[in-house]
């Protein structure tokens, strides 16, 4: 849907959006208030009103009653709440994370991805590929795709020090994520540097994720059977998301 055909209050909500992203506004920051919003955007009270509770709904910004709206600091409280980074993870377990970085590469994407991305086949992305441990023991496999326009500094990045998790969020507030689970023998590579029976499954997470409306990378991670548990939270259903209509694509994804 472009920008135009867009409701107004969706209008709205994505230039506050692009104003947290670009730096213009940053955590704590005030955001302009429903009259600010009226006068400056003309929009109706309504309009305005929506905007400001769905961006508290879902995160983005908080409303202190008496004081205003402030943007809230999504960098150290990552918005996906349910897409942890693995540093983290493994670190509330009282553990050690350590990782093995093997690829980190630019690359243009092909059909299937750019599909997946939203993107026209060619465009530019990065490749990385790694390993994270949990005292010294491989517990996954971290196969991930990044639109270069995103984060153009990738390349950059050493990943050894901190995981592309973190720093992708480091980078803008990601907004959205889907992911579809599967077990799965690995292949050869996969099972050799997970240190890995032959016989033994993989859990595998396919994941996508969002930031201003937009997939922004791709990633499998792949899991050992025996070193690896899935859990979960379930909360009655909030705002629409971005990624309800699309998430059946992911499962049409070839390995």
């Amino acid at each position: 849907m472009s920008g135009q055909n867009k409701p107004r209050y969706q209008q709205l909500k994505d230039s506050i959006l692009e104003q947290i992203s670009d730096g213009e506004l940053r955590p704590g920051d005030r955001v302009p208030s429903e009259n600010d919003l009226v006068v400056s955007m003309s929009v109706s009270r309504m309009t305005a009103n929506r905007a400001l509770r769905e961006l508290t709904d879902e995160g983005y910004v908080e409303r202190i009653a008496g004081r205003g709206t402030f943007v809230s600091d999504l960098r150290s409280q990552s918005h996906v709440r349910e897409v942890q980074n693995i540093a983290d993870e493994i670190a509330s377990r009282g553990n050690r994370h350590s990782a093995t970085v093997f690829l980190n590469e630019a690359t243009t994407v092909h059909d299937e991805l750019a599909r997946a991305l939203h993107v026209e086949p060619g465009t530019d992305i990065f490749h990385v590929q790694l390993v994270h441990a949990e005292n010294d023991t491989p517990v996954q496999f971290e196969d991930r795709y990044v639109l270069a326009s995103f984060a153009p500094d990738c390349l950059a990045q050493d990943f050894s020090q901190q995981t592309p998790s973190a720093y992708l969020t480091s980078i803008t507030p990601l907004q959205e994520a889907e992911q579809v689970v599967r077990a799965e023998l690995p292949d050869k590579p996969i099972r050799e540097r997970l240190k890995m029976a032959a016989d033994e499954p993989v859990l595998v997470v396919i994941r996508r994720t969002w930031a201003n409306g937009q997939p922004v990378t791709f990633a499998r991670l792949y899991h050992p059977g025996s070193r690896y548990e899935l859990t979960g939270h379930y909360q009655p259903p909030g705002p629409q998301q971005i990624a309800a209509n699309n998430v059946t694509q992911l499962e049409r994804l070839k390995k």
